[in-house]
């Protein structure tokens, strides 16, 4: 049970902070939190874990959110124009994120 969502336009030194807090989670719990997070990835990183959820067989209350991983996608390069005819480079980070669910350990 994955999804993954590739080439998001947002570095991934910020969306990683979204998805620390949903490590190790139940998924009915990480959809709360990224419902009431004030950040601009909280919505695809939601919509990212619906589509996991959606690819899971059996219960909702029963999975876990196992490993959510951020990693560095393509950098777009822009130039910014500045005094004198020079040209400033702007690098443009997009992520690369990795939702894995697995299903919860019963202790009996």
């Amino acid at each position: 049970m994955k999804a993954s969502l590739k080439n998001y336009r947002q570095s991934p030194r910020k969306v990683r902070l979204i998805t620390e807090l949903i490590k190790g989670k139940n998924v009915v719990e990480a959809q709360a939190i990224l419902t009431h997070l004030i950040k601009r990835g909280a919505l695809p990183i939601k919509k990212l874990l619906n589509s996991a959820v959606a690819n899971a067989q059996g219960d909702v209350k029963d999975l876990i959110v196992k490993n959510a991983t951020v990693d560095k996608g393509v950098v777009l390069k822009r130039w910014m124009p500045r005094a004198m005819g020079r040209a400033f480079p702007i690098h443009k980070h997009t992520s690369q994120v990795k939702i894995e669910l697995a299903h919860k350990v019963k202790k009996d």
